[in-house]
């Protein structure tokens, strides 16, 4: 069985100030606090995620 592919996901901005689905959003891609990184499955629906909340994380590395 092929290895799945990850993404690295590093949180830059703050979540005050912003929408509470935003704030979910970062707490469904298990980063709540700054520079937290998490590791996730790249899938379609985490890269929605990410695309979401774009301005408030980074992509640091990306796995095949």
């Amino acid at each position: 069985m092929a290895d799945k592919k990850t993404i690295i996901v590093q949180q830059t901005g703050s979540p005050l100030r912003r929408s509470g689905d935003q704030r979910a959003t970062l707490i469904g891609l298990g980063l709540n606090k700054l520079n937290r990184r998490a590791t996730l499955e790249d899938t379609p629906a985490v890269r929605g995620m990410i695309r979401k909340v774009s301005h408030m994380v980074r992509i640091v590395e990306e796995n095949a």
